[in-house]
């Protein structure tokens, strides 16, 4: 961890009143670069704090993805909870809420209101399908959402029901779609003074990945399907057997590389075979079949470590398909900095993901850990003005929570 230097985000105030990932992951990045994050969350807390692994009663997701954040636990439903946080949203360069649209406006906590007495407020407003449109009242999650953007018809085997990833994808990529939007308006409000709304729409997000197949379907009504292991119209870029049953990665995609691994393997007369010439012809169908079963039956002669040197001395893109166990092994990893151990007041050094970008001059830090439910209710308050016998009074009619393990 790096506390040497202010991260370049040092200069904003973020407010998070957000549930499970996309939300907190987005709030994440800000903290992570130096961005002053008070997170609202209910006594009960995130629900992301009961999602993961946990050791005992501690979620280790909660401490990742909540990191460097500070944690005020407010009962939005109550009149004195509503109004703290619109003090703290009254001293916020942005606001990040994930709620369905509508519950903000319940809530008193619509842009209008809240821009009124904060004229240069930047909303970041993520839901499943956006904040107007016919479906923006439903409920919708990464995975649902990856549904209707096309991309759950897109994954896993041609001859199996659609796969997932086992991953957050379209929700993370979703919290950096929401960064980069919140960058935006605040780089505009230095010409304007003004904020306004960003909309983040988690199936947008699924969707935006599609964008080789709008046109193609528009021009020639081509639909994709399933492919496996495989990269559509392009190949060799597939899972290659090894001799000690692990998969290798090989992504020849372009001439020159292709070039090298026929080389590699020996077999030259793959360069002038018509079926495998060029990369249009090595896209089609039955001549991709061909090419991966020759490039197949060579690859499991080999055990993967050797191949994998092999194939990148040769400046092929290859690799094994890693674990988090490979990952904790693998020296890149550590010198990269992407294992960071972060002190947690109850496990000790926990291991976390480590800060992406890179920036040269001003990088991201982790702070701390995430917080426990209203670790910061009583500071937070006291900052607001409010002396001890008030913070007691809204303790005891449950307007806020303090630190609870």
């Amino acid at each position: 961890m790096n506390h040497a230097a202010p991260g370049p985000l040092a200069d904003l105030k973020v407010v998070e009143i957000c549930t499970t990932i996309a939300g907190p992951a987005c709030a994440r990045l800000f903290a992570d670069f130096g961005a002053d994050v008070i997170k609202i969350e209910p006594a009960q807390g995130d629900g992301v704090r009961q999602m993961g692994k946990h050791v005992g009663d501690i979620s280790l997701y909660a401490a990742t993805i909540l990191r460097g954040k500070q944690s005020i636990a407010l009962d939005l439903k109550s009149e004195e909870g509503l109004a703290i946080a619109k003090e703290l949203i009254k001293g916020a360069d942005i606001l990040v809420e994930n709620n369905r649209p509508g519950v903000m406006e319940r809530l008193g906590l619509g842009y209008e209101v809240l821009s009124a007495d904060n004229p240069g407020l930047v909303m970041v407003r993520i839901s499943g399908y956006g904040q107007d449109g016919p479906y923006a009242d439903r409920p919708g999650y990464g995975a649902i959402c990856e549904a209707v953007g096309g991309v759950r018809h897109m994954t896993g085997d041609p001859d199996r029901p659609p796969a997932r990833v086992a991953l957050a994808t379209t929700d993370y990529l979703t919290a950096v779609y929401a960064a980069f939007g919140a960058m935006m308006c605040i780089h505009e409000r230095k010409r304007s003074g003004r904020g306004q709304v960003i909309d983040a729409a988690l199936y947008e997000t699924a969707f935006s990945q599609m964008e080789p197949y709008v046109p193609a379907f528009q021009q020639l009504g081509f639909v994709p399907k399933r492919v496996g292991p495989n990269l559509p119209t392009m190949a060799p870029n597939s899972l290659y057997p090894t001799a000690d049953g692990e998969w290798m990665l090989i992504a020849a995609n372009s001439d020159i590389i292709y070039e090298r691994l026929v080389r590699l393997m020996g077999q030259p007369e793959l360069l002038t075979d018509p079926r495998f010439a060029t990369i249009r012809a090595r896209g089609q169908a039955d001549n991709m079949k061909a090419i991966d079963g020759i490039i197949g039956a060579w690859s499991s002669k080999f055990h993967s470590l050797e191949l994998e040197r092999m194939l990148v001395g040769q400046s092929i893109p290859a690799a094994r398909i890693y674990s988090i166990a490979d990952i904790y092994e693998d020296p890149h990893f550590a010198a990269r900095h992407m294992l960071v151990d972060v002190p947690h007041p109850d496990l000790g050094p926990v291991k976390q993901a480590g800060i992406v970008p890179k920036l040269s001059r001003t990088p991201g830090a982790i702070r701390h850990t995430g917080p426990n439910i209203g670790a910061d209710t009583e500071r937070i308050l006291r900052g607001l003005g409010l002396d001890e016998a008030r913070i007691e009074e809204l303790k005891r009619n449950g307007s806020v929570t303090t630190e609870r393990r």
